[in-house]
């Protein structure tokens, strides 16, 4: 059912070192930055010296908060306007977490522009920062009476879950923490700002190029026609760039202050302190089930922090809710304002932990049935969705759990905790969860030209991160108009061709390759009619060449079922437009069923991961190769979440202590063993004329928790936060 497994596109280039980054532009004149920040929690500026920083050989220019006239915040994105967060720095003297940048330092070299923003001093009045969920100064806001967008953030509520649940013959009540985590791409912050004649062109790693370009007009007072920005590859996103980044519009500034191209490169340690990040979170689940062990009822709550400055939305039940067919649910979800930037989206954001919570308490109730973990699951799957009561556009967590037990050799499993032993003592776990995420549409906009010298180029809004988009997308123009993929020339990321929407939440395949497939179909009946009845078995260069046409272009567009046209002119203006799970006529998800060995060594208590099966259905796969890929990655990244990665807060400073990869502990290949991928390939029928659903979130949901519940298999403990160290089951 999948198409031919062709090589990436751009893995010449990448392999080569060929391919540019933002980081890697160099022009001439071209001056670097580096910022100063805050060394306080919370507070205010009081006084701030930039003497020593100007006296450095080569600086040029530092810009404080008294340089900054005239310029406006681009509003927070998810309250309508265009950055990561709506406090712009250096605005006003004001300090909301610390690593808040207070002073740019520009040199002719990054040298001198590193030791300029060490020398700048500044006095600060303080205030005791809170950093943590329970800390003191902690504000909890009900999520349902904030002033958020109603319905979409409102309580989840299907049935009666509280009586529901009083009255249930077996019951489970837990409570899991998440923890606060960084998404470390490998590429840093990167951005260049050059001026000319009026007009600003950025180049920046980015994930969302049209919420820079109007952001940064808003910041400016510009016309968005007078800002361009470039991002043709970004070295890894993961949500951390999804919008205007709190450094660029200053980066502009210098660059314009200066006369000069200014490039910045934010140290990993800034990025840690400036940049979003996944929330700290706490989740009490409780589940009740009759006596044949059918879930007749789940409860949800959840409090996760936000900032003082912005209310980032928790939407953890609106996938809990649909996991199974439970008929009585309820899901609460509350914010709790701290002195941090404003956290935002890390893979797989609110459905990696959400299902973490959920899934080890699903385990926990198949032990007290007595119900092998599989066959619970699979007893308990949902006909139709619990919450809007519509169908489902295509479904197959059975089939995922099925495959995945024959391929892991389920059977094998004796139920007892500890009964699995290697002969020379390590305790054996195995562990299982199912993972589901929304198979969200956003508009776009596809533009396809071919040459009579054989060249084509397609344009369409998306970006490239490293996910494989481009592969996918000439695998798509290929098999419509029978050329080879690598001659397809893909341009995404830029905003002077088509409008750029963000690229996220796995919606950029069924985003931009309906939209694409359009397009050539399109460019197949232009060419019909330019061939007239001419000579058959032409090449389309001939056919140019025999009409008298150097080139021919053709247009096509793609929204969302039940989206009018209208969101076309939302898209030009830079906002989120993607929707998903409900759409008017049905609801759309992908699934994943995931499989795990653990090893517990009996004297150190080292945990191992030697094994993992994961079957993933997300729709039709366009690009096998890049799908397996994307499958690894998330398992990697579930690994990680489960057993290494944790952002350590300060109490006492505000921040983030481990601000680095020495002490941010992520997987290594000597932790990763057997990663068995394995897809369903079933066309979704009805949410687009490819039947693709998104995959690069939805692999990473259920890994944690299958591990977790693996681990309880070979200890008996029950571990109930991330991630779990050796000090859990020594």
């Amino acid at each position: 059912m999948s198409n031919p497994d062709i090589p990436r596109v751009d893995a010449r280039e990448k392999v080569r070192g060929a391919t540019q980054y933002a980081a890697d532009h160099v022009v001439p004149g071209l001056a670097h930055a580096m910022l100063a920040v805050a060394t306080i929690g919370r507070g205010r500026l009081v006084s701030i010296d930039v003497d020593e920083a100007h006296a450095v050989s080569g600086v040029r220019l530092v810009l404080t908060h008294v340089d900054t006239a005239g310029l406006k915040s681009p509003g927070y994105v998810l309250g309508g306007g265009y950055g990561v967060q709506s406090l712009l720095p250096m605005l006003e003297s004001a300090i909301a977490y610390r690593g808040q940048p207070i002073a740019i330092v520009v040199a002719d070299s990054l040298e001198a522009a590193r030791e300029g923003a060490a020398l700048v001093r500044a006095t600060y009045e303080q205030e005791a920062p809170s950093v943590r969920l329970d800390a003191e100064g902690a504000e909890i806001l009900a999520q349902a009476d904030s002033p958020l967008p109603k319905p979409a953030f409102a309580d989840r509520v299907a049935g009666d879950a509280d009586g529901a649940l009083s009255a249930a013959a077996v019951r489970v009540d837990t409570t899991f923490d998440g923890p606060p985590q960084h998404q470390n791409p490998m590429e840093l912050l990167a951005t260049v700002a050059e001026w000319s004649g009026g007009t600003l062109t950025v180049r920046e790693s980015t994930q969302n190029a049209e919420a820079l370009r109007h952001g940064l007009a808003q910041v400016f007072g510009l016309s968005p026609a007078r800002v361009r920005v470039l991002s043709p590859t970004a070295g890894g996103g993961f949500g951390q760039k999804n919008s205007l980044q709190a450094h660029t519009a200053l980066v502009a500034l210098a660059a314009r202050a200066l006369g000069r191209p200014v490039k910045l490169v934010v140290p990993r340690a800034q990025i840690f302190n400036g940049a979003s990040f996944r929330p700290a979170s706490r989740h009490t689940v409780r589940l009740g089930a009759d006596a044949s062990g059918t879930l007749v009822a789940a409860v949800h709550e959840v409090d996760h922090q936000t900032s003082r400055h912005d209310l980032f939305p928790a939407i953890y039940a609106d996938l809990t809710a649909r996991l199974y067919g439970i008929p009585n649910f309820r899901g609460r979800e509350r914010l709790v304002r701290n002195d941090i930037q404003t956290p935002g989206f890390a893979r797989a954001p609110f459905e990696h932990i959400a299902a973490c919570a959920f899934e080890t308490a699903v385990d926990e109730l198949a032990y007290a049935l007595g119900r092998d973990p599989v066959s619970l699951r699979v007893a308990n799957d949902a006909s139709t969705d619990p919450l809007t009561g519509r169908p489902f556009s295509s479904r197959h967590v059975v089939a995922c759990l099925e495959r995945g037990a024959e391929r892991f050799g389920w059977e094998r499993r004796t139920p007892e905790p500890g009964s699995m032993r290697l002969d020379d003592g390590t305790l054996v776990g195995w562990g299982v969860a199912i993972g589901a995420y929304k198979a969200a549409t956003a508009p776009a906009v596809a533009m396809l030209r071919l040459t009579d010298a054989g060249e084509i180029f397609v344009s369409v809004g998306g970006h490239e991160m490293g996910q494989g988009i481009r592969t996918a997308i000439a695998a798509t123009v290929a098999m419509e108009l029978g050329v080879p993929a690598e001659a397809v020339n893909v341009l995404v990321g830029n905003t002077g061709v088509v409008p750029q929407h963000l690229t996220a939440g796995s919606w950029g395949a069924a985003t931009t390759l309906p939209a694409v497939r359009q397009a050539a179909l399109n460019m197949l009946q232009e060419l019909q009619r330019l061939a007239g009845d001419g000579p058959v078995n032409r090449t389309f260069q001939q056919i140019l060449r025999d009409a008298g046409e150097p080139h021919v272009d053709v247009e096509a567009r793609h929204r969302a079922p039940g989206q009018p046209e209208a969101i076309f002119d939302r898209v030009a203006l830079g906002h989120v437009s993607a929707v998903g799970p409900a759409y008017p006529e049905f609801v759309s998800l992908s699934y994943c069923a995931q499989f795990v060995e653990v090893h517990i060594e009996p004297r150190t208590r080292r945990i191992r991961v030697p094994r993992v099966v994961s079957v993933v259905d997300c729709g039709r796969v366009i690009s096998p190769r890049t799908a397996r890929s994307q499958i690894l990655g998330g398992v990697v990244w579930g690994i990680g979440a489960a057993l290494r990665e944790v952002s350590e807060v300060d109490p006492r400073y505000g921040g983030f202590l481990n601000a680095d990869l020495a002490e941010y502990v992520i997987p290594v290949n000597a932790d990763i063993g057997s990663i068995e991928a394995e897809f369903i390939d079933e066309p979704d029928p009805v949410i687009n004329s490819l039947g693709v659903k998104g995959l690069g979130e939805v692999v990473m949901v259920g890994v944690a928790p299958a591990i977790v519940n693996a681990i309880h298999h070979a200890t008996g403990r029950r571990i109930r936060h991330l991630p779990v160290r050796i000090e859990d089951v020594l």
